[in-house]
């Protein structure tokens, strides 16, 4: 071989079969050819890079979702947070890593983050994990609400409503927030809103109840706890609520019992006022309070209280029945009794007040319903009889009078009233020309009052006028002896003692006889009255309050004569007047009353100075503004009642 042979093949180390051209052309195929026939298999070598990153970051975030959940489990809290939020770096898609970290917060009471995760985790899953925002919003604002930030706790409990709607626990909860922070108004409307809208249960109106106490608006309150124990009669908390009205409406009960027997009825009318505020539906209260609206005038408000006071007590004594064994026959209750009683009293005093004012018709209509509602009272009909009286109707008044002399005899004001309208009756029927039923309604008249000299005095000449000479005679003496001072008895004795003296007529047997009869009469009169109490301190008319429509004063002005009448009858003297010669001429007229106008028993009582002081008190003029004396022919003392 030559050198130049040897030269050419140096540079090739290693020889090969396959040529340089060859060579470049299977590089430059294989960079355009996958190793494998399947390029679904094995990926493109850029392809194989990114697939393994993200295994790489899933797997690392994996590892911190795990070593947060160790940190969990040891209660280290702060490091979880720390790997759920590199996870949450890592893998911003993944749900879990949220959810996690928000459960890290909520035992760190982050309650802020903890929702805000929550709320992350709601955002990629929807509905999955409402409840439990809505959790952590209820704890965040319990929490604030025990620190006192009301204001706050409600936008925490608003926010845990508005994503459970359906949960009542959160907007209960808003309910106590506005409650606590004095917005009491808005509390009520969202509770009213409840009860209107949805089905009431007995916890909404406990709650009200509550609210309405807070707002001193107890009658509400009693009626919500009502409510409630209706819903559910072993509720609980509505039985604490009523214990408490009730016992609070004793106690003002009992103060307002107090301060109306120290006679401060306004305060006491305030004070069982608050009581109805707690026990609306108690009937004592609506009687005690119609009792001071009674004593106060104010007779309207007392009717209505008491027919609410009946009303509730026949409920009351229903239920009992039907509690107990049906009865028909069974006792009402004291209460309805009691307040029965209340409104003929009531019926009673206004009739008075009408009386008062010269209203006598209005007066007997309301003394009607009084006497229809109780018939045991005297001093409804001697009411009554006074309003007749006043009304001219003297048949009515006599028949109410009769009637309470029945029920109270021998009573002193009963017996004033009966002489009254006998000697009325009496005048009348001697106007009319019937002298022998006027000698008997005087008669009466005396039988009733003994003490009255114008009784003998109308009925001497009555007897006169049907030829009863003695009878006339003997009252001309008890006239005499009871007034010896009437003007009017010198024509009298002249034409019933001719040409004696008054001396004479009461030194004269008969006449010492007649003093005697006559001092017997009016001690047994007396005696009775010193015995008899008065209308107005009898324990079954005072207890009850009964007024008249003739005051006690009035009444004890007129029984003071009585005491007057035996004195000038244990003291009297024969007085030595004599006849005047000027009086002789009166004889011839004094044989006919009607033509004498001084011998006329309906005489002008202004005429007489020397009225009987036993039927003419001192007269109020306040009494009967309406009252004109001279043109009332009742204006005479001597038949009218009420004087």
């Amino acid at each position: 071989m030559d050198a130049r042979e040897e030269t050419a093949e140096e540079p090739s180390l290693f020889p090969t079969a396959v040529s340089e051209e060859q060579l470049e052309e299977a590089k430059t195929e294989s960079t355009s050819k996958p190793l494998y026939v399947s390029s679904q298999v094995f990926p493109a070598p850029g392809e194989k890079r990114m697939l393994q990153g993200s295994l790489i970051i899933q797997k690392r975030a994996s590892e911190h979702y795990m070593n947060g959940k160790e940190a969990m489990e040891k209660c280290q809290y702060e490091k979880a947070v720390i790997c759920f939020s590199k996870g949450i770096n890592l893998q911003p898609e993944q749900t879990q890593l949220y959810v996690s970290r928000a459960e890290a917060y909520l035992q760190l009471c982050d309650f802020q983050s903890a929702a805000a995760c929550f709320k992350q985790a709601c955002v990629r899953q929807p509905r999955s994990f409402s409840d439990r925002l809505a959790f952590v919003y209820y704890l965040q604002g319990q929490c604030l609400f025990d620190r006192g930030l009301f204001l706050d706790a409600l936008e925490s409990f608003t926010k845990a409503a508005q994503v459970k709607p359906g949960c009542r626990t959160s907007a209960v909860r808003s309910l106590a927030c506005l409650t606590a922070a004095g917005h009491l108004t808005d509390c009520l409307q969202v509770l009213n809103d409840w009860i209107a809208s949805d089905e009431p249960t007995s916890d909404l109106y406990v709650l009200r109840a509550r609210l309405h106490k807070q707002m001193n608006q107890n009658s509400q309150c009693y009626r919500d706890v009502q409510s409630a124990l209706l819903l559910k009669p072993s509720c609980p908390e509505a039985e604490a609520l009523l214990l408490q009205l009730r016992e609070a409406g004793e106690g003002a009960r009992r103060a307002a019992v107090g301060r109306a027997l120290t006679g401060h009825l306004s305060e006491a009318l305030s004070l069982i006022n608050l009581a109805l505020g707690n026990c609306p539906e108690d009937g004592r209260l609506y009687l005690c309070r119609a009792i001071l609206y009674r004593r106060l005038q104010d007779f309207s408000a007392a009717i209505e209280d008491l027919l609410q006071a009946a009303e509730l007590s026949e409920a009351e004594e229903a239920v009992r029945r039907q509690a107990e064994a049906p009865d028909g026959g069974a006792q009402r209750g004291w209460l309805q009794k009691e307040a029965e009683l209340q409104l003929v009293l009531t019926y009673n005093d206004l009739a008075v007040q009408c009386f008062g004012r010269g209203l006598y018709a209005e007066a007997t209509v309301l003394l009607n319903k009084a006497v229809q509602g109780e018939k045991g009272l005297a001093g409804l009909y001697l009411n009554r009889g006074d309003c007749f009286f006043r009304q001219r109707e003297w048949s009515f008044a006599l028949a109410d009078y009769q009637q309470a002399e029945e029920m109270l005899p021998g009573e002193p004001a009963v017996r004033l009233r009966l002489g009254v309208v006998h000697h009325t009756l009496g005048s009348l029927y001697f106007e009319e020309g019937r002298f022998h039923d006027a000698a008997v309604m005087f008669s009466a008249a005396v039988r009733q009052n003994p003490t009255a000299s114008r009784y003998y005095e109308n009925r001497s000449k009555a007897f006169r006028k049907v030829l009863n000479w003695e009878r006339a005679q003997q009252d001309l003496i008890c006239t005499l002896i009871l007034d010896p001072t009437n003007e009017e008895l010198p024509p009298m004795i002249m034409s019933l003692f001719p040409g004696s003296s008054v001396s004479d007529v009461l030194s004269s047997p008969a006449a010492q006889t007649v003093r005697v009869e006559l001092m017997e009469a009016v001690r047994a009169f007396s005696s009775g009255s010193d015995q008899q109490s008065s209308l107005s301190q009898d324990p079954c008319e005072a207890g009850r309050g009964l007024k008249l429509c003739v005051n006690q004063q009035e009444l004890m002005m007129s029984l003071k004569s009585f005491v007057q009448v035996r004195e000038s009858l244990s003291s009297l003297h024969e007085p030595c007047t004599t006849l005047t010669p000027a009086s002789a001429h009166s004889i011839h007229h004094q044989s006919d009353p009607q033509s004498d106008p001084q011998s006329d028993p309906q005489r002008d009582p202004q005429r007489d100075p020397q009225r009987d002081p036993q039927s003419d008190p001192q007269r109020d003029p306040q009494r009967d503004p309406q009252h004109d004396p001279q043109s009332d022919p009742q204006s005479d003392p001597q038949t009218d009642p009420t004087h």
